[in-house]
């Protein structure tokens, strides 16, 4: 249904019910398909608006009306979610959202890692895709690591260079 905007809040905007005194909450989330910040960048006070009706909730004796812009095309009114398709994954997001951010993920114990089966760095035993007498993978190594190698051979070479001359000088 159409209708206008009563206040704008930090966390959405509360829209008049036509035909009655009531007003819905439209929820910042539901404003846009697109992340919103601030809801007054969206709409202000006395907007027209198109919004669905998505919930209705009884709390401490008072109706609570939850209403959606997203689902409703704003220029026509069209429902975009007739069947309440994309209400019911948002929902589901919310309910299996979990907070990991506590967990690490440290990859480097899995590289470091040598095969029990082939020998092959980079992965387990169970893991392991080699059959007897198959070719041998791992892992490339990454250029930091190449570079490091290499420069640990340059090294190694000009001291050995240099303990031969020392050698042939005693002689």
């Amino acid at each position: 249904f159409s209708s206008q905007v009563a206040t704008v809040t930090e966390y959405g905007a509360f829209i008049k019910i036509p035909g009655c005194r009531k007003q819905g909450l439209v929820h910042k989330t539901h404003m846009s398909s697109c992340r919103v910040d601030k809801p007054s960048e969206i709409v202000d006070v006395g907007d027209k608006v198109w919004v669905k009706l998505i919930r209705k909730e009884m709390k401490d004796d008072k109706l609570k009306l939850s209403l959606s812009m997203k689902v409703v095309n704003q220029g026509t009114g069209k429902d975009l979610d007739p069947n309440n398709v994309s209400l019911d994954q948002d929902e589901r997001k919310k309910r299996m959202f979990r907070d990991y951010t506590s967990q690490k993920i440290t990859l480097e114990a899995v590289l470091n890692t040598v095969c029990k089966k082939c020998g092959c760095k980079g992965h387990f035993a169970k893991e392991c895709f080699v059959q007897p007498g198959g070719t041998k993978y791992s892992l490339i190594p990454e250029e930091e690591e190449e570079e490091v190698a290499a420069a640990g051979y340059e090294r190694d070479k000009k001291t050995s260079v240099a303990d031969d001359s020392s050698k042939k000088r005693k002689k």
